[in-house]
């Protein structure tokens, strides 16, 4: 007996096709046209196995009767089979046309898909340049009312006229939401690790006060959150107004705004930011400084700071600077001692910076000076120029 025969009754693959059929047969009705698919394709495969096997034994076979031996079985009944079989899959052709036109009439329904895409893209980047548009109209005409009434020790200076937008982003603000995020929380440690000493140092040569100093810087960043959080309000209600003209959707008008105001921050007039700072902190009596000190030494320091503040409300939930007051109770989740504070005190002297607070949650500490007997400020008598309203006094 052939050896190749030995393994094939060993292996009882007919006795397992066999059971399958029996298992399939049982089950044709209740399976799916898939499940039903697969089981026919199993069966294929383990058929292709045993004939692979039988005709390895016909060869052997044929070999084991010599060079002649066999030629009228084979001729008979093998060859006839096999023009049987493939004439079978000569008319496995129309299943194949078949499978081609299919494919070609999904491919067809792929291309149209892409090009509605492509078209709805186009439209809504018109729509982008569009509201662009409207936007910069919106400011120039605000610009050329202001240049009719100027105020004085004022320069404005206009933000550059946006660049449409080539590509539609939905839902951009969310997704980025956390990058931006990390970004901003490291780029405000950054000012306050950093540039913090710059904005010191220039001061100094002007002030030889520290804490004065301090005073100053810290009053520089409540100012700069303030300005940034107004101008970002007025801008997103330009936004809106200009948004809700056109909007269809799918996103709500309010993701909408985001997403346009995060792509646009250049839009933001930082410098008018800035020029409302070094006014609010002329007329503030907690500090003072001499004639000659004119707060736009520190500019670069407070458009950095009007910068971040205004990305940070663009965040969900965004961010904000801590409420603090001298003399209030010195809080250790909200703010470390500076090195030249009394550690036993309890009470708040002053603050050098602001803890950032999410939710009415710290999430980077400020720094603050703590001495026995600060229950009020301390009085000062600032410059002409610097004296204000009292109610400035708390932040």
């Amino acid at each position: 007996m052939a050896g190749s025969l030995r393994k094939l009754v060993k292996a009882e693959s007919c006795q397992l096709m066999q059971e399958k059929l029996e298992s399939w047969a049982k089950d044709y009705e209740i399976n799916s046209c898939d499940q039903n698919l697969n089981q026919c394709c199993e069966l294929l495969e383990m058929t292709s196995v045993i004939q692979r096997q039988l005709f390895a034994i016909l060869n052997e076979t044929s070999q084991e009767g010599g060079h002649y031996a066999g030629v009228d079985t084979i001729k008979t009944r093998l060859l006839p089979w096999l023009g049987t079989s493939f004439s079978y899959a000569t008319s496995g052709r129309l299943f194949e046309t078949s499978l081609s036109l299919t494919q070609d009439s999904i491919e067809k329904e792929r291309q149209l898909r892409q090009l509605a895409t492509s078209q709805t893209f186009h439209l809504q980047e018109l729509q982008e340049e569009l509201t662009s548009t409207r936007l910069e109209l919106d400011h120039v005409q605000q610009e050329i009312a202001r240049s009719r009434s100027p105020s004085p020790r004022r320069v404005r200076s206009r933000s550059p006229s946006p660049l449409p937008l080539r590509s539609f982003s939905p839902g951009r603000a969310r997704r980025t939401n956390a990058s931006r995020h990390t970004f901003l929380v490291a780029r405000f440690g950054d000012i306050y690790s950093k540039d913090r000493f710059d904005a010191e140092r220039i001061l100094r040569a002007y002030i030889d006060d520290m804490e004065m100093v301090q005073r100053i810087i810290y009053t520089a960043v409540v100012e700069s959150f303030q300005a940034a959080k107004m101008a970002y309000r007025q801008f997103k209600i330009r936004v809106r107004k200009t948004l809700s003209i056109g909007h269809t959707g799918p996103e709500s008008l309010e993701d909408t705004v985001m997403d346009y105001i995060v792509r646009h921050e250049d839009l933001y007039d930082v410098q008018a930011s800035v020029n409302e700072v070094i006014r609010s902190m002329n007329i503030s009596p907690k500090i003072s400084s001499p004639p000659e000190l004119d707060f736009a030494v520190i500019s670069s320091f407070i458009r950095d700071l009007c910068r971040v503040a205004f990305s940070m409300q663009t965040l969900i939930p965004p961010l904000d600077v801590a409420f603090g007051m001298d003399g209030e109770f010195f809080s250790e989740t909200k703010y470390h001692r500076s090195v030249d504070s009394d550690y036993t005190a309890a009470l708040v002297a002053y603050h050098v910076w602001p803890a950032l607070m999410e939710n009415d949650v710290v999430i980077v500490k400020g720094e603050a000076v703590t001495k026995r007997g600060a229950l009020l400020p301390r009085s000062r008598s600032p410059s002409p120029q610097r004296c204000g309203s009292p109610s400035r006094w708390e932040y």
